[in-house]
């Protein structure tokens, strides 16, 4: 995985903050599991969800998580689901001066596949636009700020004719305030505006954590987009996609 730092543009303390709570290492993909054990803590909350069964994909790797649950915040504020299987890691000690939820999601291995952040200070200065693909996007009207809705999306930067931002990751899944338009786009900055500033849920994709069988010999962004047809990824979509206020 590139280190954090952008070509031509800069980039909050914020990212690079969240680009180092990813680690590099093999690991497995998601299982199915049986039902989830409830649990409560200090830094957060648990619960149970209703299970359902999912077929296997096309690809005919194994099938998506079956046992969820879900997961709010230590400061009350939001809610989210997650495979039962996988962990949330909740440190209120760690966080910076001025609070803020902080959730670090992670599989069976350990390894990070996304990171829940509020009450963070964020700006960019676009210097340099590159080529950009939306693998996919939706909509998330449950997260209505200001009368307009952030998006979930999952984008890569740079082609073949034209590389990405240099020394970055050039793909990522997450919240973003919209899909890029146009031609172009600036260097990925996935973060949405959420009281009392804004919010990050996401991560940027890195084959260590974000296993994707048969890609192993690809390029980095060939990889990605295989990526995105795994089990593994549909989950974390569906995770992120579910975040929403816990009242």
């Amino acid at each position: 995985m590139r280190s954090p730092a952008v070509s031509g543009a800069v980039i909050p303390t914020a990212i690079l903050m969240a680009l180092l709570l990813a680690g590099c290492g093999p690991q497995p993909g998601p299982t199915a599991s049986p039902s989830p054990t409830v649990t409560s803590a200090a830094t957060g909350t648990t619960t149970a969800v209703p299970t359902a069964t999912v077929s296997p994909s096309a690809t005919g790797t194994a099938p998506a998580s079956a046992a969820w649950t879900s997961y709010t915040t230590a400061d009350g504020q939001l809610t989210f689901e997650h495979p039962a299987a996988w962990s949330v890691r909740d440190p209120a000690g760690e966080l910076p001066e001025g609070g803020g939820a902080f959730a670090e999601v992670t599989n069976q291995a350990g390894k990070p596949l996304a990171t829940l952040r509020t009450n963070m200070a964020t700006g960019s200065t676009c210097l340099e636009r590159f080529p950009y693909e939306v693998l996919e996007s939706e909509e998330l009207p449950l997260l209505v700020q200001g009368g307009a809705a952030p998006w979930f999306v999952f984008e890569t930067r740079g082609n073949d004719a034209a590389p990405g931002p240099a020394n970055t990751p050039a793909a990522a899944y997450g919240i973003a305030w919209a899909a890029p338009t146009g031609d172009s786009a600036c260097a990925i900055f996935h973060f949405f505006t959420w009281p009392p500033t804004a919010a990050m849920f996401g991560a940027f994709y890195n084959p260590g954590n974000n296993v994707t069988p048969g890609a192993e010999s690809l390029p980095y962004l060939e990889q990605a987009k295989k990526y995105a047809a795994t089990p593994e990824y549909q989950d974390i979509k569906r995770m992120i996609t579910s975040l929403r206020p816990a009242s």
